[in-house]
């Protein structure tokens, strides 16, 4: 791998930026994290994607390097989800910490549990393999004590730098603090009074009744998101985390806590801006709130893990782009065969091109860059196959020549990808299935027929025929037939799979084989 390609990659720059900003280090911190507030979507997978891009580029470069994962699982259940079950239920539990929601699946101890484990049983599939920092664990035993002491320390100060982006000051006596009621479990409290070392005074604005709690044995206690979030920067000692454009934005979180992290005795993180995902043909930021979601699995439904990556790798994080499942996973698909041909030596291009392609190749990979090209079969041309041999992924590779089986296994992967792609997303025309003996046979004109039993006759010889020259051969046939070779087509699509159109007939008719043509044409004449 050449300092070229190192070079050339955002990741690689942003890699840079952090040795150089942090200095020589014995290790770096990268953090990402979110709220299991619902469904874990491809949005949120943009963030921790681009962190491990980042860390993949540190290490490249000989550093050594910590990747955390924060689950702010302490945080306020504020909206029920649409896709949860029992939404009566859960609407019990607004206002309470949502690791004391219960999962309504039953599968899991907790309803942020529920969510978390979802998310971290599937990330090794696509390289990610972070240490996960619970937050609500940490909270509830007391281990920020001294991080929610020194921010009732320096209160005023925090104050003075929040109204700087506010539109309205934080009323006098605001702390940065909240508490979850040991009466009712729930957040609507007011802070009372601090008594200048760890005794808080706290009142449940519901019951009207009060308590003192100390700092350092509660689990009730934490900090609000813009005092939490830098407290835990000086905490781990981060020294690059990206956030979304919200938080990226002027006055936005990350404005603020790059001052209030100073209060702390840390300087703020190396980061960036990432941009939303949507989903092409439906606009708007995904919501795991709302429930209105997509999710990594539904992603790794149509593109193999490689290709998950790719989507990534090759896009700026402050890039919006849309996650396809339209006929644009055709050329998603082929995209990343040409960059991996590019790889090989396989197809010629200019040397910056060269550097380029090669440096999205390897952080695509899962693990281990593969010692040898893919098998090359397009994935327009795989569905195809597939859609001929009734998605039976067996009977594809018995067709094809010369497999290894590191390229067999990345096959399977990819037609697995192929069948649900066809099944469940592919527009309907491009969708067929071979027409069996209950298809009605075809009503022909003399001369339309005429032109069926010329193609029936080419077909009996097919081995004879590539397909340019079968191409040929159709054309031929129609010119001697008198029939308009559109019209042609139209028929012989008809006879073939029940359509008006299909795949290019002369290659779809070689693939197909004489052995499944030959029967079905003879049934029309």
């Amino acid at each position: 791998m050449s300092e070229q390609n190192l070079s050339s990659h955002w990741a690689d720059i942003y890699a840079d930026k952090i040795i150089r900003e942090k200095g020589p280090k014995d290790i770096y911190t990268c953090a990402s994290g979110i709220t299991p507030s619902g469904t874990v979507h491809i949005g949120n997978f943009r963030e921790i994607i681009s962190v491990e891009l980042v860390v993949r580029a540190l290490r490249d470069k000989g550093q050594k390097v910590r990747f955390i994962y924060s689950w702010d699982d302490y945080d306020v259940f504020r909206k029920v989800p649409k896709n949860m079950p029992e939404q009566e239920l859960l609407a019990t539990y607004l206002r309470k910490p949502i690791t004391l929601v219960p999962d309504t699946t039953g599968e899991w101890d907790n309803y942020a549990l529920a969510n978390e484990k979802a998310v971290e049983t599937l990330l090794p599939s696509v390289g990610v393999s972070p240490e996960y920092l619970y937050q609500a664990s940490r909270y509830r035993t007391s281990q920020y004590a001294q991080g929610m002491r020194t921010a009732l320390e320096h209160r005023q100060e925090i104050i003075d730098i929040l109204n700087r982006y506010r539109t309205s000051a934080l009323p006098e006596d605001w702390y940065p603090i909240s508490v979850f009621s040991s009466f009712s479990g729930k957040d609507n409290t007011t802070i009372l009074g601090w008594d200048g070392a760890w005794g808080v005074t706290y009142r449940d604005d519901d019951n009207g009744q009060s308590e003192t709690i100390d700092l350092r044995t509660t689990s009730v206690a934490k900090l609000p998101w813009r005092v939490d979030w830098p407290m835990r920067w000086a905490y781990e000692g981060v020294d690059f985390e990206p956030a979304g454009k919200d938080h990226h934005s002027e006055g936005g979180s990350f404005d603020t806590s790059k001052y209030v992290v100073e209060l702390f005795g840390a300087k703020a993180p190396v980061s960036f801006q990432y941009d939303f995902i949507s989903i092409k043909g439906r606009g708007g930021k995904i919501s795991s709130s709302s429930g209105e979601v997509i999710s990594l699995p539904d992603v790794l439904e149509i593109y193999t893990p490689e290709l998950t990556r790719f989507l990534f790798v090759g896009t700026r994080p402050n890039t919006e782009f849309a996650i396809s499942f339209d006929l644009d996973v055709l050329k998603i698909y082929e995209d990343y065969d040409t960059c991996e041909r590019i790889y090989f030596g396989a197809q010629s291009v200019n040397e910056k091109r060269l550097a380029k392609e090669k440096r999205i190749f390897e952080l695509s990979q899962v693990s281990e860059i593969p010692t040898e090209l893919s098998y090359q079969i397009s994935f327009r041309h795989l569905c195809n196959l597939l859609q001929i041999h009734s998605g039976s992924i067996d009977a594809v590779i018995a067709t094809l020549d010369g497999i290894t089986p590191s390229q067999e296994k990345r096959l399977r992967e990819r037609a697995v990808c192929a069948w649900n792609w066809i099944s469940h997303f592919s527009p309907e025309d491009f969708r067929w299935v071979l027409c069996d003996d209950s298809a009605p046979k075809a009503q022909l004109s003399p001369a339309m027929a005429k032109a069926i039993a010329g193609l029936t006759d080419a077909v009996e010889y097919l081995d004879d025929f590539d397909e340019k020259q079968l191409s040929e051969e159709i054309y031929a046939i129609a010119a001697r037939s008198e029939v308009d070779p559109p019209e042609l087509f139209q028929v012989v699509y008809g006879i073939l799979i029940n359509r008006e159109r299909g795949p290019k007939l002369a290659g779809f008719i070689k693939t197909c084989g004489k052995a499944k043509i030959l029967p079905i044409l003879q049934r029309n004449l």
